[in-house]
């Protein structure tokens, strides 16, 4: 297993880390098999998503934010109820299939690690299956 880490900016953040998925690959010298790429925290999340419009992050921004609100007389004292819905909805993992030692993702995908809980220094776990 191997980690990264990134560094989120803002409260919400989508953070693409395609390449850092790919340097895995490489520095593992996988050829064909599966990564798996896992979130260890409770207010931050991961998707494969579209990578050619900015825009396409800003309104996931803002459907999530319309979906769960972040006053919304939630109960969890910390008051990061919407950060652990919104993960809970994007989800902790993703698979991405290699072939030919490249990452098999559509024209216009990438990974992004998500943010709900920012700015934060996160760890994100990388997986080889063969």
């Amino acid at each position: 297993m191997n980690e990264i880490t990134v560094q989120s900016k803002s409260r919400t953040d989508f953070i693409d880390i395609t390449s850092s998925v790919q340097q895995f690959a490489d520095g593992i010298g996988m050829k064909d098999g599966l990564i798996t790429v896992f979130v260890p925290h409770t207010t931050a999340g991961i998707t494969i998503n579209e990578n050619a419009d900015p825009d396409v992050p800003a309104d996931m921004e803002t459907v999530l934010d319309r979906m769960v609100p972040w006053s919304g007389g939630y109960r969890h004292s910390e008051g990061n109820t919407a950060a652990h819905v919104k993960a809970s909805l994007m989800g902790s993992s993703v698979q991405v299939i290699v072939k030919n030692s490249k990452l098999c993702l559509g024209t216009w995908q990438s990974v992004y690690f998500c943010e709900f809980d920012g700015p934060r220094t996160r760890k994100i776990w990388l997986k080889e299956s063969v």
